[in-house]
């Protein structure tokens, strides 16, 4: 295979390819119409497209193939879609881009977009997003629900959809660039919480991969492995990816939030000591 072929789709979905396109082609125009002020610098377009790309790569590429016939791989696709992709997106603070095609919609735009508002803001509740968060990992890797979602093509798509949505969720509750201090985000210290409490789980599940004695996951013996790799190689391969990854993101993720807590503190106290001049 030459190494253009790698990167086209193992199983097409134009959905999926005209989604990322969109993506794609409705921050380009943004980004071309937002006053200077507004407009992303490098490092935040860089990350967004970054982002973007990762995720489409493990969903529309060769990439997608190994995924389907190698444990390990797979746990390598849902770690993209569902922690590294949207991490990017949600540290490149897409917001002004937001706000432009929110104006954009004008009012009859908006008023049909309110039922999915609602449900937003029920999905950002930090206990639900918690929640779903973990629980979609666990639900696709219970064996009988993993095993069905190999084999079945709109399970795999759905799958694949609801780890790449909820990421995107959930890492935004994070990653809101919005200060808690003068708007509704999340506070910072429940943000970390988050992060600590959601860590926990997938640990203990990557530790129960590893450790398990015999197959968790016949599903690949049964459609057979894209390499000559052993079985049990593979799953401890699989479960080490679902075990420490996520992990040291959740740590990353509260250093990058107690940078912010400490960045916007020194501001404060910075702006108090102006306020109230030179104690006498």
């Amino acid at each position: 295979m030459s190494a253009a072929s790698y990167l086209l789709p193992y199983d097409f979905s134009p959905l999926t390819v005209l989604s990322f396109a969109l993506a794609l082609g409705l921050y380009g125009v943004a980004l071309q119409r937002l006053p200077e002020a507004d407009r992303p610098g490098p490092g935040r377009i860089i990350a967004f497209v970054a982002g973007v790309l990762l995720c489409y790569g493990a969903m529309q590429t060769r990439f997608d193939y190994y995924s389907q016939y190698m444990f390990f791989v797979h746990r390598g696709q849902h770690l993209i879609l569902h922690h590294l992709g949207p991490i990017l997106i949600a540290l490149s603070n897409p917001l002004p881009v937001l706000r432009y095609w929110h104006r954009a919609l004008g009012s009859g735009g908006r008023r049909m977009l309110r039922p999915l508002g609602l449900v937003y803001r029920i999905l950002q509740q930090p206990a639900i997003a918690s929640i779903l968060f973990v629980g979609l990992i666990y639900f696709w890797l219970w064996p009988p629900i993993h095993f069905d979602a190999m084999l079945s093509r709109q399970l795999y798509w759905l799958m694949n959809w609801s780890m790449l949505l909820d990421g995107l969720l959930f890492w935004w509750l994070i990653f809101d660039a919005r200060s808690p201090a003068v708007s509704t985000a999340l506070g910072y210290g429940k943000r970390i919480l988050l992060l600590a409490l959601v860590a926990i789980p997938q640990m203990i599940l990557g530790a129960w991969i590893v450790f398990s004695r015999g197959m968790v996951y016949d599903v690949y013996e049964v459609c057979g492995r894209a390499w000559p790799m052993p079985p049990e190689t593979d799953q401890l391969l699989g479960g080490l990816l679902t075990w420490i990854p996520p992990a040291m993101m959740s740590i990353l993720g509260i250093l990058i939030i107690l940078r912010r807590a400490m960045h916007e503190d020194g501001k404060f106290t910075s702006r108090k000591t102006v306020t109230e001049g030179p104690a006498s």
